[in-house]
């Protein structure tokens, strides 16, 4: 009997022991937390406008530049070429300029690009490889000093160029200035040139 007893004890132990097991279980409380963190990051626009103009003959504040005719030998004309800075980054900037004279069917030879020239503004504006780079960031919102402001045609044009055409295409370049060089002319990522 004693047997049965040490055994019945055991079990009833053993039981007491589970059912603590199981109560304090479910009476055990942990910490927690939980956080989320959303962050919107938005990057910068590199984006310029060229800006064209011309001082109306009467005077007063400069207004879209308009095609020009009937232009004599001697003459100038205006043509104010600027760079505004459209983007929300600072930026470097350069211009392409090129000229053409087309001649009538009409005359024989062969046009000399010389005869047309500009005012150009070389303290603010450098001319290298074909561009010319503005020498400093350009801010967002802020415009460059005009590269020229005038197109001129030589007192010595002669019957060759009656009734010819002058082109003068102008075309814009920007690249960002942060992490791009101490200058523009270290800067890269130029849009390619046509």
């Amino acid at each position: 009997m004693k047997q049965r007893s040490i055994k019945q004890r055991l079990f009833l132990l053993a039981g007491i022991v589970i059912c603590a097991a199981l109560s304090a279980h479910g009476s055990v409380a942990y910490f927690t937390a939980e956080d989320t963190a959303t962050n919107v990051i938005t990057t910068g626009t590199v984006r310029i406008e060229l800006v064209e103009t011309m001082l109306p003959e009467q005077g007063g504040e400069p207004v879209p530049f308009e095609d020009q005719m009937d232009v004599m030998p001697g003459c100038e004309v205006s043509k104010i070429v600027e760079v505004k800075n459209t983007g929300s980054q600072p930026a470097y900037v350069r211009l392409r300029v090129t000229k053409e004279i087309k001649l009538s069917g009409q005359t024989e030879g062969e046009a000399d690009l010389s005869l047309v020239t500009f005012d150009l503004n070389s303290q603010d504006w450098e001319e290298r490889d074909g561009f010319y780079y503005y020498r400093e960031p350009l801010q967002p919102g802020q415009t460059t000093q005009p590269l020229f402001t005038a197109v001129s045609f030589s007192e010595s044009m002669g019957n060759l160029y009656q009734d010819s055409i002058a082109v003068v295409q102008v075309k814009a370049y920007a690249t960002q200035t942060a992490n791009n060089g101490e200058t523009v002319f270290d800067a890269a990522g130029w849009p390619e040139a046509e």
